[in-house]
């Protein structure tokens, strides 16, 4: 198998929906590219009819709904849209179970709610909750395939319930992912469509021995809901020129968040280079480094490709961060989430080698696992 890579960052072309171009330049590199060149005060007033058009249809007192979880993109888009844009929004977040958020996410969505918002909080049972993440992991090693679905649905759940027709997400994943499912504008209502969605239906999870009754809030509303009600999802950050990881954790931390420290903000630790990012949950450290054995990427090499764009790294520097941290995960985070499902480490290691491509990955001569393909491209 050959691995392309993007010419520009450091973007593989190992994910499924990967979008490159004739010239081997990734969406998002593109993308970034064109801004310079964005009329965005067209974009202004596009936003302002949008902003317009949910507060004329809303029923209720609020405006519009934004997805928060406390974190720095969620921070940016709940300051926009009241400052900026003037609405009144409810903000909607569905946390996760006590035993899998981490203080300092409790902390981040404490501090959000104290900056004069509301907020309405969708918990899903502990217990259900569990299940579905154990049954996740173990067919799909996949850790937030069935929370992720809860995570999307309980926000146009939350619109249809209120009479709150206007939802805004922050990102495109197509534009700043590169992803093929989506859209390149700001229209975010094929969000079903996404992989981790696969429709919207929950007929998969019914084999975990759940109930229906008991995944209320996994159900994402149908088509003929969303018609319906006139839900329009709206990607706000199409609408933000400096809508970007750097950008929005600088912004986050002037206004309350607190990031991961000591040992926790080690990228070998983490995988991660940002230490703003993700704080709420550490279980994310270890599915990103099962999506690294999948796809042979994790967290590193989207955070290194964005500083590629905006000229924080060189391209060198960005490959050096990847072939040291891309993939990292202590120990104890991967005990720690053994102990939540209730499985052995043994079990754990079962599963995630089972998921390992070994298309991308091979045994060197000292028995040890490495990529066949070096990030810039290389064989190894």
């Amino acid at each position: 198998m050959t691995v392309a890579y993007c010419a520009k960052c450091v973007t593989p072309d190992t994910w499924p929906d990967a979008v490159f171009d004739e010239y081997g330049v990734c969406l998002p590199c593109r993308y970034a590219e064109s801004l310079a060149r964005v009329d965005w005060h067209s974009r202004k007033t596009e936003l302002n009819d949008i902003s317009t058009w949910g507060r004329d249809n809303k029923r209720g007192v609020y405006d519009c709904i934004i997805g928060v979880s406390g974190g720095k993109d969620s921070l940016r888009q709940a300051f926009f849209a009241r400052d900026d844009l003037g609405l009144k929004p409810l903000l909607v977040s569905c946390v996760y179970p006590p035993e899998q958020q981490t203080q300092c996410g409790a902390d981040n969505l404490s501090n959000l709610v104290e900056q004069g918002f509301d907020l309405h909080m969708v918990g899903p049972a502990p217990q259900v909750s569990k299940k579905l993440t154990k049954y996740s992991f173990l067919k799909f090693a996949n850790i937030f395939k069935a929370s992720e679905l809860v995570l999307y649905a309980s926000l146009p759940r939350v619109a249809i319930a209120y009479g709150i027709p206007l939802i805004f997400l922050g990102e495109n994943p197509a534009l700043a992912f590169g992803g093929s499912v989506g859209s390149v504008s700001s229209d975010g209502n094929k969000q079903r469509f996404h992989n981790t969605l696969a429709g919207g239906k929950i007929d998969t999870w019914l084999q975990s021995g759940l109930m229906a009754n008991e995944m209320n809030w996994y159900q994402y509303p149908s088509e003929h809901d969303f018609e319906r009600a006139q839900l329009r999802i709206v990607y706000l950050g199409f609408y933000i020129q400096d809508f970007n990881d750097i950008a929005n954790g600088a912004f986050a931390l002037s206004h309350g968040l607190k990031p991961r420290t000591g040992i926790d903000a080690l990228p070998e630790e983490t995988g991660s280079l940002n230490a703003f990012e993700a704080v709420d949950d550490d279980f994310v450290h270890v599915n990103q480094m099962i999506k690294h054995l999948k796809l042979g990427f994790g967290k590193v090499v989207q955070q290194a490709s964005v500083q590629l764009r905006l000229g924080k790294m060189t391209r060198v520097e960005a490959l050096q961060a990847v072939e040291k941290y891309d993939g990292q995960c202590s120990e104890r985070y991967i005990e720690s989430f053994c102990n939540y499902i209730g499985i052995s480490k043994n079990q754990f290691h079962e599963v995630i080698e089972k998921a390992r491509n070994k298309d991308l990955w091979q045994l060197n001569n000292l028995g040890a696992w490495e990529l066949r393909y070096k990030p810039s491209g290389a064989k190894v």
